[in-house]
């Protein structure tokens, strides 16, 4: 309960959302300077992909994974303002408790909530990990030591919370059938891409190049950190992205700042999208109570 109270302050609190913020957007404005030069146009061109993966590819997988009988632009919305407060937390865990609390206000019991999030997660792993079998086995060994050791100190993490703060972790669900599973994977694996795109956008605004599959290994080997929760722009797992590309042969400023500029952007569409829909979601709830009222 303590957990639970407390993740909801920090989901509400203005305070986080403006502190959230300022990290991501500090990396990238002590980085970006130090470079020779910077080219704004390509982070652009590379984000354009990625909103559409994240806000349109990634709510449909979800909505195909849901039989709540709820409409696209329903999902698109609630995962639009999850999105936004799952910036806020480690592990985008309040993303999650969103997706739950809309699911249950629109008229889903708790447990059907939990699968269809928790079937969310699990297809979106299971696409993560053919991108990463893909994207790795090409990959120098001096390239994925980093990240596997990263991968190890993850996993010992995990193994220590299950054992001491088992309810911590949420039940695997079962695996959906094989028509939603195809359907799952095939958005998840262009939502990788759409990734991918935004890295090689924010590489190339540094004034740098990297060859497009070696940025692909590079994020694929970058993932297998991801275990271990982190803030936004500041994660293990973004740490093991800027030691992948330096491997790659990029300078360490330039990697650093490809990175944090790639975690900056994102706030941009969720504050935009997510922010409108919570505040659309919130005067209708008002209206609603007040129409009551009278």
């Amino acid at each position: 309960m303590r957990f639970r109270s407390a993740l909801h302050t920090i989901v509400h609190s203005r305070t986080a959302l403006v502190v959230g913020v300022l990290v991501s957007l500090a990396v990238p404005a002590l980085t970006l300077p130090r470079l020779p030069s910077v080219i704004v146009w390509p982070a652009l061109l590379g984000l354009a992909p990625w909103v559409l993966g994240k806000y349109v590819l990634c709510p449909l997988r979800w909505r195909a994974l849901t039989p709540a009988g709820l409409g696209r632009w329903w999902h698109l919305r609630a995962y639009a303002e999850s999105e936004l407060l799952g910036l806020l937390t480690p592990g985008h865990v309040g993303a999650d408790v969103w997706r739950l609390k809309r699911l249950t206000g629109a008229g889903l019991e708790r447990g059907d909530a939990v699968v269809s999030v928790g079937l969310d997660r699990l297809v979106g792993a299971i696409g993560l990990a053919a991108f990463v079998g893909f994207a790795g086995s090409a990959l120098p060994v001096d390239l994925l030591l980093p990240a596997l050791g990263l991968a190890v100190a993850a996993g010992v993490c995990l193994l220590v919370v299950r054992l001491v703060r088992p309810q911590w972790l949420p039940r695997r669900p079962a695996l959906p059938a094989p028509r939603q599973l195809a359907h799952g994977l095939l958005l998840s694996a262009g939502y990788q891409l759409s990734i991918a795109a935004l890295l090689l956008g924010t590489v190339a605004a540094t004034g740098h190049e990297l060859e497009p599959l070696a940025v692909l290994g590079a994020f694929g080997a970058s993932q297998l950190a991801g275990a271990v929760p982190g803030p936004n722009g500041a994660s293990p797992r973004d740490a093991a992205l800027v030691v992948a590309l330096v491997a790659l042969g990029l300078p360490w400023v330039a990697a650093a700042a490809a990175v944090a500029l790639k975690a900056a952007l994102a706030w941009l569409p969720a504050i935009v999208l997510g922010g409108s829909s919570l505040y659309l979601t919130r005067r209708r709830h008002k209206h609603a109570v007040m129409v009551a009222a009278a």
